[in-house]
């Protein structure tokens, strides 16, 4: 283990991290942080797909890339993401940072997620200390960003130089999606300096029209795209048929973006 990471483990260790509860209704069990607000869900009959419909969105990508080699996820939440990507990429690894061991702790003990291995790791770290290591750079086809805190009233982690470094642990033609909920009261000052500053990092962003109570997912290229909507509404069709995901709804959104760019 690295110096630099023990260390800040060390230091991790005398930290208090908001406790975890969990709430179930209609079938659907749910991850709190010390609030109501709800950090993620998961469909008691359907434990494996991801049940709210941002997190749907956070799998975007696909549209633009099938076959990713690492995939990272920045924030554990209720491991909806971890989950699907571990068993519908089998040829992937996935790597997930949280930095709250209870919330690692109540995914493996009410959320189903599986144990470390030789493609899967979560790991207990903070997301900034994990994307400036070097080690980390190059590293990751996609990355998926969900960083709040017990409060969720912004991103946790949201500046110009958190958005570099999270692009330079992409590969050249890498892909972040990030949500970016917030506050009602200050949501669309933080949804600007959030696409501010994912702007001064990658190539182009994109954002989904807002889904939930203040929901918007955006995602951001290493390298801007060829935009083919034909070609995407087919890549759609085969996510639908093949992962149970709604993307036609993302290409309709990805596309009203873009008009409305015009």
């Amino acid at each position: 283990m690295k110096p630099a990471i023990t260390m800040y483990r060390a230091h991790q260790a005398a930290q208090t991290h908001p406790e975890v509860s969990i709430s179930e209704f209609i079938g659907v069990r749910n991850l709190h942080l010390s609030s109501d607000a709800i950090q993620g869900s998961m469909r008691l009959a359907m434990p494996d797909q991801i049940e709210l419909e941002y997190v749907q969105q956070m799998m975007m990508w696909l549209l633009f890339k099938k076959d990713p080699r690492h995939i990272g996820q920045l924030g554990l939440g209720a491991a909806a993401l971890t989950k699907f990507c571990y068993r519908q990429f089998p040829h992937a690894k996935v790597t997930a940072i949280e930095l709250n061991p209870n919330v690692i702790k109540a995914c493996h003990q009410h959320f189903k997620l599986p144990d470390n291995d030789e493609r899967l790791q979560v790991v207990e770290m903070d997301a900034m200390h994990f994307v400036c290591d070097r080690n980390n750079h190059d590293q990751f086809d996609i990355l998926q960003v969900d960083l709040y805190d017990a409060a969720a009233e912004a991103p946790a982690l949201s500046s110009p130089a958190f958005y570099q470094a999270c692009a330079d642990c992409l590969t050249a033609d890498g892909m972040l999606t990030v949500n970016l909920f917030g506050n009602p009261d200050n949501y669309e000052a933080n949804c600007t300096a959030n696409l501010e500053a994912l702007e001064s990092a990658f190539d182009a962003v994109v954002w989904l029209p807002m889904v939930h109570d203040a929901n918007t997912v955006a995602i951001a290229f290493k390298q801007a795209p060829s935009v083919d909507f034909e070609a995407l509404y087919e890549r759609a069709t085969e996510i639908r048929l093949a992962m149970k995901l709604p993307a036609a709804k993302w290409v309709n959104g990805l596309k009203a973006w873009m008009e409305g760019a015009d």
